[in-house]
Protein backbone atom coordinates (compact mmCIF):
# COMPACT_ATOMS: atom_id res chain seq x y z
CA UNK A 1 0.00 0.00 0.00
CA UNK A 2 1.34 3.19 -0.55
CA UNK A 3 1.92 5.96 1.74
CA UNK A 4 -1.09 8.22 3.01
CA UNK A 5 -0.48 11.82 1.39
CA UNK A 6 0.91 14.24 4.30
CA UNK A 7 -2.10 16.00 5.94
CA UNK A 8 -0.24 19.42 5.06
CA UNK A 9 -0.45 18.69 1.64
CA UNK A 10 -4.68 18.40 1.85
CA UNK A 11 -4.22 21.78 3.16
CA UNK A 12 -2.31 23.06 0.26
CA UNK A 13 -4.91 21.64 -2.04
CA UNK A 14 -7.78 23.54 -0.09
CA UNK A 15 -6.01 26.45 0.15
CA UNK A 16 -5.38 26.43 -3.81
CA UNK A 17 -9.27 25.40 -4.38
CA UNK A 18 -9.73 28.52 -2.01
CA UNK A 19 -7.79 31.05 -3.70
CA UNK A 20 -9.16 30.06 -6.97
CA UNK A 21 -12.79 30.30 -5.99
CA UNK A 22 -11.95 34.11 -4.51
CA UNK A 23 -10.73 34.77 -8.01
CA UNK A 24 -13.38 33.66 -10.46
CA UNK A 25 -16.16 35.57 -7.27
CA UNK A 26 -13.68 38.75 -7.98
CA UNK A 27 -13.96 38.24 -11.40
CA UNK A 28 -17.12 37.90 -11.57
CA UNK A 29 -17.93 41.28 -9.08
CA UNK A 30 -16.68 43.17 -11.94
CA UNK A 31 -19.67 42.09 -14.52
CA UNK A 32 -22.65 44.41 -14.99
CA UNK A 33 -25.23 43.77 -17.52
CA UNK A 34 -27.22 45.97 -19.76
CA UNK A 35 -30.63 44.99 -21.15
CA UNK A 36 -31.05 46.78 -24.80
CA UNK A 37 -34.79 46.57 -26.15
CA UNK A 38 -34.97 46.44 -29.95
CA UNK A 39 -37.65 49.23 -31.72
CA UNK A 40 -41.05 48.74 -29.86
CA UNK A 41 -43.87 49.42 -32.25
CA UNK A 42 -46.93 50.68 -31.63
CA UNK A 43 -49.64 50.01 -28.89
CA UNK A 44 -48.63 46.17 -29.10
CA UNK A 45 -45.12 46.53 -28.51
CA UNK A 46 -45.81 49.13 -25.49
CA UNK A 47 -48.40 46.08 -24.36
CA UNK A 48 -46.18 43.13 -24.49
CA UNK A 49 -43.13 45.33 -22.59
CA UNK A 50 -45.21 46.69 -20.13
CA UNK A 51 -46.93 42.64 -19.69
CA UNK A 52 -43.20 41.60 -19.45
CA UNK A 53 -40.09 43.79 -18.89
CA UNK A 54 -40.20 43.15 -15.26
CA UNK A 55 -40.61 39.50 -15.56
CA UNK A 56 -37.04 39.79 -18.35
CA UNK A 57 -35.57 42.03 -15.87
CA UNK A 58 -35.79 39.10 -12.97
CA UNK A 59 -34.54 36.77 -14.87
CA UNK A 60 -31.40 38.77 -16.26
CA UNK A 61 -30.98 41.46 -13.44
CA UNK A 62 -29.53 43.78 -15.82
CA UNK A 63 -28.22 47.25 -13.92
CA UNK A 64 -29.17 49.21 -16.73
CA UNK A 65 -31.91 48.84 -19.37
CA UNK A 66 -32.33 51.28 -22.90
CA UNK A 67 -35.36 50.81 -24.74
CA UNK A 68 -35.32 52.36 -28.65
CA UNK A 69 -38.62 53.55 -28.54
CA UNK A 70 -38.18 55.91 -32.01
CA UNK A 71 -42.01 53.83 -33.33
CA UNK A 72 -43.85 53.63 -29.96
CA UNK A 73 -46.35 56.23 -30.50
CA UNK A 74 -48.66 54.00 -33.42
CA UNK A 75 -45.12 53.44 -35.21
CA UNK A 76 -44.17 56.82 -35.96
CA UNK A 77 -42.23 58.52 -33.03
CA UNK A 78 -43.32 59.50 -29.40
CA UNK A 79 -45.83 61.52 -27.97
CA UNK A 80 -46.31 63.10 -24.16
CA UNK A 81 -48.48 60.19 -22.70
CA UNK A 82 -46.72 57.46 -24.46
CA UNK A 83 -43.10 58.91 -22.73
CA UNK A 84 -45.25 59.03 -19.49
CA UNK A 85 -46.10 55.19 -20.34
CA UNK A 86 -42.54 54.06 -21.25
CA UNK A 87 -40.38 56.15 -18.45
CA UNK A 88 -43.47 56.70 -15.92
CA UNK A 89 -42.44 53.44 -13.59
CA UNK A 90 -38.61 53.72 -13.33
CA UNK A 91 -38.43 50.34 -15.62
CA UNK A 92 -36.51 51.75 -18.43
CA UNK A 93 -33.59 54.26 -17.87
CA UNK A 94 -32.58 55.59 -21.27
CA UNK A 95 -35.00 55.62 -24.68
CA UNK A 96 -33.09 55.92 -28.12
CA UNK A 97 -34.48 56.73 -31.15
CA UNK A 98 -33.54 57.09 -34.90
CA UNK A 99 -35.21 58.53 -37.96
CA UNK A 100 -38.89 58.80 -36.96
CA UNK A 101 -38.05 60.73 -33.62
CA UNK A 102 -39.40 64.23 -35.26
CA UNK A 103 -42.87 62.45 -36.78
CA UNK A 104 -44.83 63.88 -33.77
CA UNK A 105 -44.38 67.51 -33.34
CA UNK A 106 -44.65 67.52 -29.77
CA UNK A 107 -41.02 65.49 -29.76
CA UNK A 108 -39.48 68.84 -30.66
CA UNK A 109 -40.50 69.97 -26.97
CA UNK A 110 -40.51 67.04 -25.26
CA UNK A 111 -36.89 65.71 -25.88
CA UNK A 112 -35.88 69.53 -24.11
CA UNK A 113 -37.91 68.62 -21.44
CA UNK A 114 -36.76 64.39 -20.91
CA UNK A 115 -32.81 64.26 -20.88
CA UNK A 116 -33.89 60.41 -21.06
CA UNK A 117 -35.16 60.55 -24.42
CA UNK A 118 -31.94 60.49 -27.26
CA UNK A 119 -32.04 61.57 -30.37
CA UNK A 120 -29.19 60.48 -33.32
CA UNK A 121 -26.58 62.76 -32.16
CA UNK A 122 -25.26 63.09 -35.50
CA UNK A 123 -28.28 65.37 -36.93
CA UNK A 124 -27.24 68.93 -36.34
CA UNK A 125 -25.97 70.20 -33.27
CA UNK A 126 -28.31 72.49 -32.87
CA UNK A 127 -31.07 70.21 -33.25
CA UNK A 128 -33.05 69.81 -29.94
CA UNK A 129 -32.11 67.29 -27.51
CA UNK A 130 -28.95 65.11 -27.63
CA UNK A 131 -27.88 61.81 -29.03
CA UNK A 132 -25.42 61.54 -25.41
CA UNK A 133 -26.47 61.10 -22.10
CA UNK A 134 -24.32 59.62 -19.21
CA UNK A 135 -26.34 57.14 -16.93
CA UNK A 136 -25.92 55.85 -13.13
CA UNK A 137 -26.59 52.70 -13.71
CA UNK A 138 -28.57 50.70 -10.46
CA UNK A 139 -24.52 49.46 -9.08
CA UNK A 140 -23.27 52.89 -9.11
CA UNK A 141 -21.18 52.86 -12.39
CA UNK A 142 -21.84 55.51 -15.00
CA UNK A 143 -22.55 54.32 -18.45
CA UNK A 144 -22.40 56.50 -21.44
CA UNK A 145 -25.13 55.85 -23.92
CA UNK A 146 -25.17 56.87 -27.55
CA UNK A 147 -27.46 57.26 -30.30
CA UNK A 148 -26.25 57.94 -33.90
CA UNK A 149 -28.04 57.12 -37.51
CA UNK A 150 -26.49 55.49 -40.69
CA UNK A 151 -26.47 57.32 -43.73
CA UNK A 152 -26.74 54.57 -46.37
CA UNK A 153 -30.32 53.83 -47.72
CA UNK A 154 -31.18 56.63 -44.40
CA UNK A 155 -33.53 59.57 -44.66
CA UNK A 156 -32.41 62.03 -44.19
CA UNK A 157 -29.01 62.04 -44.36
CA UNK A 158 -27.27 62.73 -41.50
CA UNK A 159 -23.47 63.64 -40.75
CA UNK A 160 -20.80 60.96 -40.85
CA UNK A 161 -21.65 58.50 -37.74
CA UNK A 162 -18.14 57.35 -37.60
CA UNK A 163 -16.70 60.58 -37.07
CA UNK A 164 -19.70 61.37 -34.93
CA UNK A 165 -18.63 58.78 -32.57
CA UNK A 166 -15.35 59.63 -33.14
CA UNK A 167 -15.98 62.95 -31.51
CA UNK A 168 -18.01 61.92 -28.72
CA UNK A 169 -15.12 59.05 -27.30
CA UNK A 170 -12.68 62.19 -27.55
CA UNK A 171 -14.51 64.19 -25.00
CA UNK A 172 -15.86 61.83 -22.51
CA UNK A 173 -14.51 61.57 -19.15
CA UNK A 174 -11.39 59.29 -18.89
CA UNK A 175 -12.71 57.47 -16.62
CA UNK A 176 -16.10 56.51 -18.24
CA UNK A 177 -15.23 52.94 -19.24
CA UNK A 178 -19.03 51.22 -19.93
CA UNK A 179 -20.29 53.17 -23.06
CA UNK A 180 -22.94 51.55 -25.35
CA UNK A 181 -24.04 52.77 -28.85
CA UNK A 182 -27.21 52.66 -30.78
CA UNK A 183 -26.31 52.59 -33.93
CA UNK A 184 -29.90 53.40 -36.01
CA UNK A 185 -29.38 52.04 -39.80
CA UNK A 186 -30.78 50.08 -42.40
CA UNK A 187 -27.73 48.63 -44.24
CA UNK A 188 -25.95 45.77 -42.80
CA UNK A 189 -22.78 46.47 -44.26
CA UNK A 190 -23.18 49.60 -42.30
CA UNK A 191 -23.77 47.95 -39.22
CA UNK A 192 -20.92 45.70 -39.41
CA UNK A 193 -18.41 48.03 -40.10
CA UNK A 194 -19.35 50.21 -37.28
CA UNK A 195 -18.68 47.45 -35.06
CA UNK A 196 -15.12 46.60 -36.27
CA UNK A 197 -14.15 50.56 -36.27
CA UNK A 198 -15.64 50.48 -32.91
CA UNK A 199 -14.00 47.42 -31.57
CA UNK A 200 -12.03 47.84 -27.97
CA UNK A 201 -12.92 51.55 -27.65
CA UNK A 202 -17.10 51.09 -26.56
CA UNK A 203 -18.26 48.40 -24.41
CA UNK A 204 -21.18 47.83 -27.44
CA UNK A 205 -22.68 48.35 -30.73
CA UNK A 206 -25.95 46.99 -31.05
CA UNK A 207 -27.87 47.57 -34.37
CA UNK A 208 -31.78 49.11 -34.40
CA UNK A 209 -34.19 50.07 -37.60
CA UNK A 210 -34.75 47.01 -39.69
CA UNK A 211 -37.13 45.25 -37.17
CA UNK A 212 -35.30 41.88 -37.79
CA UNK A 213 -32.74 40.31 -35.55
CA UNK A 214 -29.84 38.84 -36.83
CA UNK A 215 -28.48 36.13 -35.66
CA UNK A 216 -24.62 37.58 -35.65
CA UNK A 217 -24.60 38.52 -32.33
CA UNK A 218 -20.75 37.87 -30.59
CA UNK A 219 -18.12 40.01 -28.72
CA UNK A 220 -15.50 40.70 -31.62
CA UNK A 221 -11.84 40.09 -30.94
CA UNK A 222 -10.91 43.52 -28.93
CA UNK A 223 -14.07 42.98 -26.54
CA UNK A 224 -16.85 44.89 -28.33
CA UNK A 225 -20.33 43.27 -27.96
CA UNK A 226 -21.88 43.34 -31.22
CA UNK A 227 -25.32 42.63 -33.13
CA UNK A 228 -26.67 43.86 -36.49
CA UNK A 229 -29.92 43.91 -35.31
CA UNK A 230 -31.60 43.31 -32.58
CA UNK A 231 -35.15 42.89 -34.06
CA UNK A 232 -38.52 44.65 -32.68
CA UNK A 233 -40.97 44.96 -30.14
CA UNK A 234 -44.15 44.55 -31.73
CA UNK A 235 -46.35 42.32 -33.45
CA UNK A 236 -44.05 39.79 -35.41
CA UNK A 237 -47.23 38.57 -37.98
CA UNK A 238 -46.62 42.01 -40.17
CA UNK A 239 -44.48 43.39 -42.28
CA UNK A 240 -41.93 44.93 -39.75
CA UNK A 241 -44.76 46.30 -37.44
CA UNK A 242 -47.54 47.42 -40.23
CA UNK A 243 -50.55 45.14 -41.16
CA UNK A 244 -49.69 42.99 -43.58
CA UNK A 245 -52.78 43.39 -46.08
CA UNK A 246 -51.59 47.39 -45.85
CA UNK A 247 -47.88 46.66 -47.00
CA UNK A 248 -49.26 43.94 -49.82
CA UNK A 249 -51.37 46.37 -51.38
CA UNK A 250 -48.63 49.01 -51.25
CA UNK A 251 -46.39 46.44 -52.83
CA UNK A 252 -48.93 44.93 -55.12
CA UNK A 253 -51.42 47.66 -56.75
CA UNK A 254 -48.54 50.69 -55.80
CA UNK A 255 -50.93 52.97 -54.51
CA UNK A 256 -50.11 55.17 -51.61
CA UNK A 257 -51.94 53.84 -48.03
CA UNK A 258 -52.00 54.97 -44.50
CA UNK A 259 -49.68 52.59 -42.67
CA UNK A 260 -50.97 51.09 -39.46
CA UNK A 261 -49.45 49.00 -36.67
CA UNK A 262 -50.63 45.25 -36.88
CA UNK A 263 -52.98 43.74 -34.08
CA UNK A 264 -52.28 40.16 -31.96
CA UNK A 265 -49.76 39.07 -29.81
CA UNK A 266 -46.41 40.90 -30.05
CA UNK A 267 -42.69 39.79 -28.66
CA UNK A 268 -40.13 41.57 -27.31
CA UNK A 269 -36.64 41.51 -28.75
CA UNK A 270 -33.54 42.68 -27.73
CA UNK A 271 -30.27 41.35 -25.92
CA UNK A 272 -28.31 41.37 -22.73
CA UNK A 273 -24.66 42.38 -22.26
CA UNK A 274 -22.32 41.12 -19.85
CA UNK A 275 -19.82 43.77 -19.40
CA UNK A 276 -16.60 44.32 -17.04
CA UNK A 277 -16.99 47.67 -15.57
CA UNK A 278 -13.27 47.93 -14.66
CA UNK A 279 -12.44 47.71 -18.79
CA UNK A 280 -15.64 48.63 -20.22
CA UNK A 281 -15.20 45.31 -22.58
CA UNK A 282 -17.76 43.05 -22.81
CA UNK A 283 -17.73 39.36 -22.19
CA UNK A 284 -20.62 37.84 -23.33
CA UNK A 285 -23.51 38.76 -25.16
CA UNK A 286 -27.28 37.16 -25.81
CA UNK A 287 -30.56 37.76 -27.70
CA UNK A 288 -33.25 37.64 -25.70
CA UNK A 289 -36.83 37.05 -26.59
CA UNK A 290 -40.21 37.00 -25.12
CA UNK A 291 -44.06 36.07 -26.78
CA UNK A 292 -46.80 37.10 -25.89
CA UNK A 293 -49.97 34.02 -25.95
CA UNK A 294 -52.51 33.73 -28.79
CA UNK A 295 -55.00 34.01 -25.99
CA UNK A 296 -56.16 37.72 -24.80
CA UNK A 297 -53.63 39.54 -26.91
CA UNK A 298 -55.53 42.34 -28.55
Amino acid sequence: MGRAAPRHCDRLRLLCLLREYRRIDTVDESLMKILFIGDVFGRPGRRVLRRYLGELKDQHDPELTVVNAENAAGGFGVTESVLDELLGDGEIDILTSGNHIWDKREALDLIQDEPRLLRPHNYPADSPGSGWRVATASNGIEVGVLNVMGTVFMHPTLDCPFRCVDEVLKKKPETLNVVLVDFHAEATSEKVAMGWYLDGRVSAVVGTHTHVPTADERVLPQGTAHISDVGMTGCYNSVIGVDTDIILRRFVDRMPERMEPATGPASICGVVIDIDELTGLSRAIERVRMDEQETGAT
